[in-house]
């Protein structure tokens, strides 16, 4: 059993963090992590969903990713978060799951585990940096020990320069070769942090 247990909680609509949240936890896995890739549960109207295609598609894709439980978080020693920005900030079915949290983070269970986050938004400068601000607001909350990339790597400059995490312009480049490495050593740099503290 590994010494680092990483729940992996995503929301995506049209696939953009899915594919963020898959790098990360094949990342995590090759650096030793024992990883859970959960998806947000849906909450927006079936109807709303219906009427458009890929959004729709995209839904019935992932369809057999677990949801994320409030138990998957007490199994945890490291989170990593990725959800759409949403007006600066996360995506409500994202701030929805972190609703059901109350009961284990008044129990301290949610405590004293790294946290780090990734977005996305269709442009630059569209909302990246306040989503993750405020996902790490929520972990301060917590008492987990934030995790940012900062500039502890190449890549991070070579992808945009986000030191907050791994962010990407879904209507732009999309997830290229310098976003993908960005992506990667983020999960690692998470996953030598939660190591550190469990030993």
């Amino acid at each position: 059993m590994s010494d680092v247990r990483l729940t992996l909680v995503y929301y995506s609509t049209y696939g953009t963090n899915h594919k963020m949240a898959e790098i990360a936890a094949e990342a995590a896995r090759e650096a030793g992590a024992e990883v859970r890739l959960r998806r947000a549960a849906e909450t927006a109207p079936q109807e709303v969903v219906e009427q458009q295609e890929p959004w729709k598609n995209h839904l019935e894709s992932t369809k057999d990713i677990p949801v994320v439980t409030p138990d998957d978080m007490v199994w945890a020693n490291a989170y990593l978060f990725s959800t759409p920005t949403r007006y600066g900030n996360a995506s409500s079915q994202i701030r929805a799951f972190i609703d059901t949290l109350g009961p284990i983070w008044q129990e301290g269970k949610l405590a004293d585990k790294p946290a780090t986050a990734m977005t996305s938004a269709m442009n630059p400068h569209g909302g990246q940096e306040t989503t993750l601000q405020t996902l790490y607001v929520t972990f301060a909350h917590w008492g987990a020990i934030i995790v940012p990339p900062g500039y502890t790597d190449d890549s991070i400059f070579a992808s945009g320069g986000n030191p907050y995490g791994a962010s990407i312009s879904a209507g732009g480049d999309g997830i290229t070769d310098q976003k993908r490495a960005a992506i990667a050593h983020q999960a690692r740099r998470l996953v030598e942090v939660a190591r550190k503290l469990a030993g």
